[in-house]
């Protein structure tokens, strides 16, 4: 699998990740999709070993398909892993990565990844998320109400959330929001830290 997005997003999504993963670190990505950002952080970030996981059997075998390609022994081979449901199959990570999935699932799907990552990352440990989000109640571009609109009329369940309400969540789970990264395309990387 392909996805076009990855190419103009990993080069600034990897800054921040250089800055916030201490090295040596093992790294849970959530919703891994088609591999292309596992292999792509684990080549750039070698001291680290990148977990990929998605819940989708076509996901996993792409994830797997980019791994074997790039013959890193830092990844790892992809774990079947719905956010939702409890307990995860990885029961310590150093850092839990989530791009693009808050705003292309159910609500549910964020409180179960801050509730999942809470369980699973010591005290000092990193969740990074990337996406689009609204602020204070607001969209950041007209492009991004645009999109919150089409993600919604293919899944109501589905959106641009707000960040605080985000932010809200993470806390109630323990995490404080230590960073907010402007990032390319009217999206932001969210650094919270464990408490």
């Amino acid at each position: 699998m392909f996805s076009p997005s990855t190419a103009r997003n990993r080069g600034p999504i990897l800054e921040v990740l250089a800055r916030v993963v201490p090295a040596g670190a093992r790294v849970l990505e959530i919703a891994s999709g088609s591999g292309e950002h596992a292999v792509w952080f684990a080549e750039h970030l070698p001291s680290v070993i990148w977990v990929p996981s998605d819940p989708d059997a076509a996901a996993r075998a792409s994830i797997d398909a980019w791994r074997a390609h790039g013959g890193l022994a830092n990844v790892l081979p992809a774990l079947a892993l719905e956010a939702t449901q409890a307990p995860w199959p990885l029961t310590r990570a150093d850092a839990v990565v989530c791009i693009n999935m808050i705003h292309i699932s159910p609500w549910r799907a964020t409180e179960a990844l801050v509730e999942g990552a809470s369980a699973i990352l010591p005290r000092g440990g990193v969740l990074f998320t990337y996406g689009p989000y609204r602020r204070s109640g607001a969209h950041t571009a007209p492009s991004n109400a645009a999109f919150d609109a089409s993600l919604r009329a293919r899944d109501p369940a589905w959106g641009v959330r707000d960040l605080e309400a985000v932010e809200s969540a993470a806390r109630a789970k323990g995490f404080a929001l230590e960073e907010i990264v402007e990032m390319p395309a009217n999206n932001l990387s969210l650094v919270f830290r464990k408490g």
